[in-house]
């Protein structure tokens, strides 16, 4: 009896204040997806297509809330349609045809995205980001620039804009390039000039320099197709919605002239829009200087990994009548797996790497989906009427416009990549007049820079709003100044250049 009372005393088990919040996040993309699904198919739609769209944006709610992990997320949706193929990825035409078999097709669509070529240049990509981890490199890079630019605050701008554009090509995770390598070491910086985090000493210098720094990792973000994942996701998509390739160099002349403009600019504009209170300090130099000692002498496979990334990025530029792009990356992947650059289980336990494949597989797997049952078409046709008699470039720059500034809504890249994007192209392609690659291009280029206007618009973005150095109120103030200048920069500046290049 007292062993029952005691029981009976004791509270029920709350759950912690979190769960709840966390059961919210896992039911919402399903009742998103399942109250479409309800809701009656629009005329001229295969109520399969109507179907499939519905399980998609609900993969896009998940994304976008991430109740699980990215990669879950697209991986249920794959399973799911295929799983229920019949009624949502074939036409009642397919499974009429003799010797269909709904199984083996559902299964060859939903693995299909782990066969693309950009799947795997994203892979390849992050194995290159390894090697200048491994190899510190990457790091020895940033040290060299910052003991010759950094006495003073606006040339240490410039060497934190530089470190990051020398990284860029090589590193597809911004995140990783940005917030892993370039962050680690100017927040070494701003204690020798007495500028502390949360306290008015961040406006000294340390305010400065972060802003410059994902500023930076924003704009390198745009210059080159394998300095963001999401870009080489968007290369994927722009082939499968309209049959455009975009091939590395194509992007890196596309935006060349506004690109070399704001990386000229940048620091110099965060100078003045932002200054920092110290000009000059002699400490940084001394500091760099001591850590590059500290690494010694640039070491065999420091050399190693300099030669295949310069052959990797000739490969992407000059020979891709020969050679696949992903299949270069291979290419040097093995080079460094034999030489000693990197080892096996480098390869094995880059959890990062085999995240964002799996992922950026299903990904693609869905977009194409999305034009497989027919949606993409539907959606331009319609998309096509409302904007119907409207000059073309007219119509172009207001799509530009709304899918710079629908970013707002999106914490992900890659979410706003896989939902907007292909939308956008086939909308566009329904419009008559309308220059195509030069559309694609200017979509494409707008997805790194993009990324300042938010706290939580790129991957590094929270690193650098949450050091401490940048106030909420000025975080969003500049996110704005920039995000509009750069929004105006590229229909000014970029578009001219690309219509007279493309």
């Amino acid at each position: 009896m007292k062993t029952t009372l005691n029981n009976a005393a004791q509270p029920a088990a709350v759950p912690p204040p979190g769960q709840h919040k966390r059961w919210i996040m896992l039911a919402l993309p399903i009742v998103v997806a399942i109250l479409l699904l309800l809701v009656p198919t629009p005329a001229g739609l295969e109520p399969y297509a109507w179907h499939f769209f519905a399980i998609f944006v609900g993969v896009i709610v998940g994304l976008i809330f991430e109740p699980l992990p990215g990669a879950v997320i697209g991986l249920t949706g794959v399973v799911v349609i295929a799983l229920f193929s019949q009624f949502v990825l074939f036409s009642p035409a397919e499974l009429a045809k003799p010797g269909f078999k709904i199984a083996t097709e559902a299964f060859r669509w939903g693995v299909s995205g782990f066969g693309n070529s950009t799947v795997w240049l994203i892979f390849g990509a992050f194995m290159f980001a390894a090697g200048y981890d491994k190899t510190q490199f990457g790091r020895r890079l940033a040290l060299i620039l910052v003991k010759y630019l950094g006495r003073r605050s606006l040339t240490l701008g410039y060497a934190i804009t530089f470190a990051d554009l020398l990284l860029a090509p090589f590193t597809p995770s911004n995140t990783a390039r940005s917030g892993g390598t370039i962050y680690p070491i100017i927040a070494n910086l701003p204690p020798l000039y007495g500028s502390k985090p949360n306290d008015p000493s961040a406006r000294r210098i340390g305010s400065y320099l972060m802003w410059v720094a994902i500023t930076a990792a924003c704009i390198t973000s745009s210059m080159f197709l394998s300095a963001l994942a999401p870009n080489l996701l968007a290369l994927a998509l722009v082939k499968s919605v309209v049959g455009f390739d975009i091939s590395w160099g194509m992007w890196f002349i596309a935006f060349l002239p506004l690109g070399v403009l704001l990386i000229l600019t940048m620091p110099l504009l965060a100078y003045w829009l932002y200054p920092p209170e110290v000009k000059v300090n002699d400490e940084v130099p001394r500091w760099a200087t001591a850590e590059l000692q500290k690494l010694g002498k640039l070491s065999r496979n420091e050399i190693l990994l300099l030669i295949f990334v310069v052959c990797a990025l000739l490969m992407w530029i000059f020979a891709t009548a020969w050679i696949e792009p992903a299949m270069a990356a291979l290419l040097i992947i093995i080079l460094m797996l034999w030489t000693g650059v990197l080892n096996w289980s480098d390869i094995t336990s880059n959890k990062a790497a085999w995240n964002t494949f799996a992922w950026f597989a299903t990904l693609v797997a869905l977009a194409d989906g999305l034009a497989r049952v027919g949606f993409i078409a539907w959606l331009g046709k319609e998309g096509g009427l409302l904007l119907q008699g409207y000059d073309p470039q007219i119509s172009a720059v207001v799509l530009l416009i709304a899918f710079y500034l629908l970013h707002y809504l999106f914490a992900s890249t890659t979410a706003h990549t896989t939902a907007l994007l292909p939308a956008m192209l086939t909308i566009a392609a329904a419009i008559p007049g309308i220059n195509m690659p030069v559309f694609c291009l200017m979509l494409c280029t707008s997805l790194g820079v993009m990324g300042i206007i938010t706290p939580y618009g790129t991957g590094p973005s929270p690193i650098y709003y949450g050091s401490g150095y940048l106030p909420t109120k000025d975080y969003w103030r500049l996110g704005t100044i920039f995000g509009l200048l750069f929004l105006v920069l590229l229909m000014l500046i970029a578009y001219p250049w690309m219509v007279m290049m493309f």
